[in-house]
């Protein structure tokens, strides 16, 4: 995962995250606790606020329209709180990178 630095703040600001573990066994059960919500409940705003196991398991598509359906709904209820009109849902982003690969050192001098 890209984003490893936004991983380590948001276990360390989770108000569970105990100030030390008693032991490795208690460690784990944290982590264990702590990386199922992470991956699969938690929405992160780097890869459009899906979920870690929504974008592995290819499920964008599908929850993307079930967003879209649902901007759909509240827009032709209320579109005069959607001033600048019709909403999308937000799109993942093509790639994700901490240091982007160069494919030559011509390229690597330019981008510099």
């Amino acid at each position: 995962m890209p984003n490893i630095e936004s991983l380590s703040k948001t276990t360390k600001y989770q108000p569970e995250f105990p100030v030390a573990f008693a032991n490795l066994a208690e460690a784990r059960s944290f982590c264990r606790t702590f990386f199922r919500w992470h991956n699969s409940e938690h929405r992160h705003s780097g890869i459009a606020l899906f979920t870690p196991c929504d974008v592995h398991h290819g499920r964008v598509e599908e929850k993307s329209a079930i967003r879209q359906t649902a901007l759909d709904a509240a827009y032709t209820k209320h579109p005069e709180r959607f001033v600048r009109g019709r909403p999308k849902p937000l799109q993942l982003a093509a790639a994700s990178y901490i240091n982007r690969p160069v494919a030559n050192a011509d390229e690597r001098i330019d981008a510099a």
